[in-house]
């Protein structure tokens, strides 16, 4: 219970622990196989994203980036960036469920948004992922890896002050610089890795959504008929406004609305997506070599970031509880 009297049904750390959705670790294969259809899908890409957060080598970090410091949004506002460091402060995380979803608590206050806002999700399956990220916080909190913490803060503030239609026009604007359908001329060997690499991925769109896409080599790009971005639109609207946020991170990621759906729909994993979001990239150091750090670490945070996104469209897609084992004396 808040300290301002707000009931709740409080979740201690042992019942945290018991959730079939852990917190403090990835599931076992054998708690993930408990449940069928789309959850095990999601607990299978939550330990997808804790195994690619764990696997980042100890590498400099960017620089700290601060609250609000991202792209002007159509409203004004700024979207969220995270911020960079600070000394832990608190010793416990729980989750609570209030009037308005469920709540995360650092000790006994109440986590807030930027704006000052009650931090609340709309599904269990999220807050204890969140509640996840702050509790695997060492000494420092590093903001920069509490993707989920960010995603919600977004979606809670809406900073950039955009609705869903425009939010939904504004990812479906991605087909007109799509990175799938942009290819090269010479050399030769680059034009036919992105043949037989993107080719695959476009017609799979191509079939699934029942569109015209193809591709182009001309600085103008391809030439995306009216009728297959209403169709990105129609599908995009079945996503309610928290998906969306994620959506559109993904492909911010990735700089492909092909590639997003395609991770989203479950088609390629996050490795497949991002290696099809760098082919060029990861032609050139093929062919010249990689900087010794650098590029190790883009590729670690770009999987990071794309599975984090991810797996919060679908935790925001789940259902509002998850289920709990018995605990057994």
């Amino acid at each position: 219970m808040g300290r301002g009297g707000r009931r709740g049904k409080t979740r201690s750390r042992r019942g945290l622990a018991a959730a079939a959705v852990t917190w403090r670790r990835p599931p076992s294969r054998a708690e993930a196989g408990r449940e069928g259809g789309g959850s095990s899908f999601v607990g299978a890409m939550w330990r997808g994203c804790c195994r690619l957060l764990r696997g980042r080598s100890p590498l400099p970090r960017p620089l700290p980036t601060a609250v609000g410091s991202g792209p002007l949004g159509p409203g004004g506002g700024r979207a969220y960036a995270p911020l960079g460091e600070r000394k832990r402060f608190y010793q416990n995380v729980s989750i609570s469920q209030g009037e308005g979803g469920f709540e995360i608590n650092l000790d006994h206050r109440k986590l807030k948004t930027p704006q000052a806002k009650l931090f609340t999700v709309p599904s269990e399956a999220l807050a204890i992922a969140v509640a996840t990220e702050w509790d695997s916080q060492k000494d420092t909190i590093k903001f920069y890896t509490m993707h989920l913490t960010t995603l919600c803060n977004t979606a809670l503030d809406n900073p950039t002050q955009r609705n869903k239609m425009q939010l939904i026009r504004a990812a479906v604007k991605f087909l007109e610089t799509d990175t799938v359908c942009y290819r090269v001329e010479e050399p030769a060997a680059l034009a036919e890795l992105q043949k037989n690499e993107w080719d695959p991925i476009v017609t799979w769109a191509e079939k699934r959504y029942n569109v015209s896409i193809g591709s182009s080599t001309s600085i103008l790009g391809p030439n995306i008929p009216a009728s297959t971005k209403e169709t990105f639109v129609s599908h995009l609207a079945s996503y309610n406004m928290w998906a969306l946020q994620g959506i559109e991170y993904v492909i911010t990621q990735l700089k492909s609305l092909i590639l997003s759906m395609g991770l989203i729909d479950r088609h390629i994993t996050v490795e497949k997506a991002v290696l099809l979001s760098r082919l060029e990239e990861e032609y050139q150091i093929q062919r010249w070599g990689s900087v010794e750090w650098a590029h190790d670490y883009d590729l670690c945070e770009l999987r990071a970031r794309a599975a984090a996104g991810t797996l919060f469209v679908h935790l925001c897609s789940e259902s509002s509880t998850v289920k709990h084992k018995l605990l057994q004396d």
